[in-house]
């Protein structure tokens, strides 16, 4: 096993150790590059765990990405699919889907992902494993391609899987133990969907309601009020120290999210530094249905909405929960629906 697991804590590997029981030793090699390492200074929280208004489990976008591949792995033995699942965060920047904000991908949050190629391409250490291999860069640099790596919403795949269960671990929030998640995980295995594609399904109806129970919590903490300031706000910041040149897109992309603390909490222009450290200490977020005069708000009506509505096997067929169970249809339609206050701020206003 290589070094970077080997550091991590005891629950990250223990979880790691659930999604497969074995680890697959050309995964080593690949992580311990440049291109892959970086991300393990970059959170999945989208930069909120650094606001007192957190407290979540530090799980970086590789520790995220190295679940992903154990999860295709896991179901597939194939090597180009669980590679794809390792690289399809490599192109994430730092507080990961604030960036998309300051790219006004409110929706998609995709924007990012299209520099995925180029980054494989210039890491020479990348490309001389994948030679090596005898894979080809376009085997692995999509993983939409592959459908048990990653598919449509509201199904059910690798990617979506593991963020629901490392979210309810206490990346987002806790909630689940790691039994929990090992009976969650035991139950799951590959199905055919509407299309006769291969998704991944449950075998049981009450442990598909318990993975939904969840889930559909963890879809509203997602947008809620103090998240959705908090990447606007990084955003914003991101985009103010990028005019001004304080900062290059090449350093959002290459630096750690500490570095670009740092550089924040340096700024000496308008008070960029300020705000940020108000919203580092701030405890709690203020709302209101009018607008707030004299305040930094965020005002986002469109925003992705991540839920899951997966398949479960009921007398031999394939059938999503929703249709089955008044238990997950009432979760799902709670995720749906929703809603924000219409204005969200703090008391501190950018100049």
């Amino acid at each position: 096993m290589n070094n970077y697991i080997n550091n991590l804590n005891e629950t990250i590997k223990s979880y790691y150790k659930i999604l497969s029981k074995d680890f697959p030793e050309f995964l080593s090699e690949y992580i311990e590059t440049p291109a892959m390492l970086k991300q393990s200074k970059i959170s999945v929280s989208c930069g909120t765990i650094y606001s007192k208004m957190y407290n979540q489990m530090w799980y970086s976008s590789l520790d995220h990405s190295i679940a992903v591949s154990l999860i295709i792995w896991h179901f597939t033995k194939d090597k180009r699919q669980t590679l794809a699942g390792l690289f399809h965060d490599i192109a994430t920047p730092v507080f990961k889907h604030s960036i998309d904000f300051m790219n006004n991908d409110y929706e998609k949050q995709e924007s990012t992902e299209e520099l995925t190629t180029k980054i494989i391409q210039e890491s020479t250490e990348l490309m001389y494993l994948l030679n090596r291999d005898g894979i080809k860069v376009e085997e692995v640099s999509d993983y939409h391609i592959y459908p048990i790596a990653d598919n449509d919403t509201p199904k059910l795949s690798s990617d979506r899987l593991e963020y629901t269960l490392s979210n309810g671990l206490g990346a987002t929030r806790k909630f689940w133990t790691l039994e929990d998640v090992k009976q969650i995980y035991g139950n799951i295995e590959i199905q055919k969907d509407e299309s006769g594609i291969d998704e991944l399904g449950f075998k049981d109806i009450a442990i598909a309601e318990k993975f939904v129970h969840t889930m559909s919590i963890l879809s509203r903490l997602y947008i809620q009020e103090k998240t959705l300031f908090s990447m606007q706000m990084l955003a914003d910041i991101m985009k103010k120290m990028l005019d001004k040149n304080l900062i290059s897109i090449k350093e959002i992309y290459n630096l750690s999210e500490k570095d670009i603390i740092n550089k924040i909490k340096q700024c000496n222009e308008d008070n960029i530094a300020e705000c940020f450290k108000n919203w580092e200490n701030a405890t709690e977020i203020n709302t209101s249905e009018s607008l707030p005069k004299d305040k930094y708000f965020v005002n986002i009506e469109k925003v992705k909405k991540r839920y899951i509505n997966p398949l479960v096997r009921l007398d031999n067929k394939y059938k999503r929960i929703k249709d089955i169970s008044v238990k997950a249809d009432i979760d799902i339609n709670d995720a749906l629906k929703y809603k924000t206050a219409k204005y969200v701020f703090l008391d501190f206003n950018f100049k």
